[in-house]
């Protein structure tokens, strides 16, 4: 035994023979929780059980009907855990609605009570140390439920269980480290209804999904398996990243209550300054707003029909705002979790909401598909490895990418029947041809000033449109790189600076020879 039993006393269970649930059950739910208690009671006490549900498929309510209907039939306890104090008051106010007395292990609950509750409500760490003092009497707690159960915080405290049924609930069977695959801590997983099904059947919101290619090798990844905060921070921060998200939000989202999700606080202090002084109506939120500050910047968020939150990932659980519209990816992620989670937040259906725009920034949807995929769940949790290895480098990603120039601005190139120019081609052909490599970016910025000056009238308005041609000059050098096979930061950004100013002089320089030349082979 890894407890010291301290409490003896005889148990004071709730009467829930006359309680009601607080929400009706879809048809779904109740089979859900049917096949669990049908496990339940045809496996072995200590049975491992995964149950698999999308964001916004109510597991929440699934679980809370389970302990329920648990304690109306069973004469043990129950243990609920979260990995966050948000999901843990949560969870307690949605047992109470289901007629469940509970009490909440914090840090600062008295436990003198403890024999008068057959339900307890805990974040792990909180749990772990009460169990470590010892001063926790958890000698027939015959359930255990664990929300977000692909967090490995929680497999420290299944030594403490290993004679009750535990049961995870998750949207993504994936464990968020590959060192410690789910199926190693749990025997069986029931994958519950699909994001389609519960679309086709309106009970959640279809995504409208824009993606922006973006190059990412300059992003480096972490102990965690996902990339760096420093390294993203230095790729969205940047101002032609900055001016493309805001562009891609008037695009998509313009006028839309919009959640901005950042890898780090100062990313979302940049989107924050760069949409205020556009005038849009933004706040910024992180993890260290107090309690009060956070309440009053979501009450604002709700109230507010057009208003933008940007914030850092603390928003991916735990946060129910069905009014949200629109999801903004303006981070990258290796976590597949972490995507269905941050999409996952436009989700909830309304009665005039039936579809919500997801934008991607961090080229997650090339990296795991769309959102709501016809997913393995079951191949993935048995072999995540084959699954993670399948998922393409951003190396890969990336020379798959074509730049599109966005409709908006191909009406500014009308004249131009070509505005593509491929620099792999170029690159391949210098080298057969025995030239140097330079002559690809020169070759480029020829094409460049000659798109330019096709649809200008002088040289102030080729040089306007070429301020207008960041996102393809910023593809083309990083295909270069690539080709050449040097990409280190300062030397990317160094050619992407250096691009422009070339840029400008050709056009300074040979505006009204090429001008001639454009519209002398016209009139002949």
């Amino acid at each position: 035994m890894h407890v010291v039993i301290q409490f003896r006393m005889p148990i004071k269970f709730q009467d829930t023979e006359e309680k009601t649930t607080g929400k009706n059950l879809y048809s779904y739910q109740k089979g859900a929780i049917d096949k669990i208690f049908e496990r339940f009671e045809n496996s072995p006490n200590d049975y491992h059980l995964l149950y698999q549900l999308p964001t916004g498929g109510g597991k929440t309510v699934i679980f809370s009907e389970i302990v329920r209907q648990y304690l109306k039939h069973h004469k043990s306890r129950v243990l609920v855990l979260t990995h966050r104090i948000e999901l843990c008051k949560q969870t307690s106010n949605m047992l109470t609605e289901f007629g469940v007395v509970n009490k909440v292990i914090n840090s600062k609950a008295k436990l003198d009570d403890q024999r008068d509750y057959s339900c307890f409500v805990a974040m792990v760490e909180t749990l772990n140390n009460r169990l470590t003092d010892n001063v926790l009497d958890i000698s027939d707690i015959g359930l255990v439920i664990i929300d977000e159960a692909h967090y490995n915080s929680f497999t420290k405290l299944f030594k403490f269980f290993h004679k009750s049924f535990i049961l995870g609930v998750t949207a993504t069977p994936l464990s968020s480290n590959i060192e410690l695959p789910m199926t190693d801590n749990y025997d069986e997983l029931i994958v519950g209804e699909s994001i389609e099904s519960l679309i086709q059947n309106n009970f959640l919101s279809r995504a409208e999904t824009f993606v922006y290619n973006v190059g990412l090798t300059s992003l480096v990844v972490g102990a965690n398996g996902d990339y760096t905060v420093k390294s993203s921070e230095d790729l969205y921060t940047d101002h032609d990243m900055l001016g493309k998200l805001v562009g891609a939000y008037e695009e998509h989202s313009k006028g839309k209550k919009t959640l901005i999700f950042n890898n780090g606080i100062n990313t979302s202090l940049y989107v924050y300054d760069i949409f205020r002084t556009a005038g849009y109506p933004i706040a910024h939120l992180d993890n260290t707003h107090s309690k009060k500050e956070r309440a009053a910047i979501l009450k604002w968020f709700k109230e507010t029909p057009d208003a933008i939150l940007t914030s850092v990932s603390i928003l991916t659980t735990g946060f129910d705002e069905p009014t949200v519209e629109s999801i903004i990816l303006n981070r990258a992620t290796k976590s597949l979790t972490l995507y269905y989670q941050m999409i996952g937040r436009g989700s909830r259906i309304l009665q005039n909401k039936n579809k919500f725009t997801v934008i991607d920034l961090g080229n997650n949807f090339h990296r795991f598909g769309p959102w709501g995929d016809n997913l393995d769940w079951q191949r993935i949790f048995k072999s995540p490895s084959y699954y993670l290895d399948g998922i393409l480098s951003d190396e890969e990603l990336e020379s798959n990418f074509r730049y599109e120039m966005p409709e908006n601005l191909r009406l500014e190139f009308s004249n131009s029947k070509e505005v593509f120019f491929d620099i792999n081609e170029t690159y391949v052909n210098s080298i057969r041809n025995g030239e140097s490599s330079k002559v690809v970016l020169e070759r480029s910025i020829k094409q460049h000033a000659r798109i330019c000056i096709e649809n200008s009238e002088d040289v102030y308005d080729a040089i306007d449109l070429a301020k207008k041609l960041g996102d393809d000059i910023d593809f083309r050098i990083h295909r270069y790189t690539k080709c050449i096979c040097k990409s280190t930061f300062n030397f990317v950004e160094w050619l992407k600076d250096d691009y422009r100013k070339k840029l400008r002089a050709y056009l300074r320089q040979n505006f009204d020879d090429v001008f001639f030349e454009i519209h002398g082979r016209a009139a002949e």
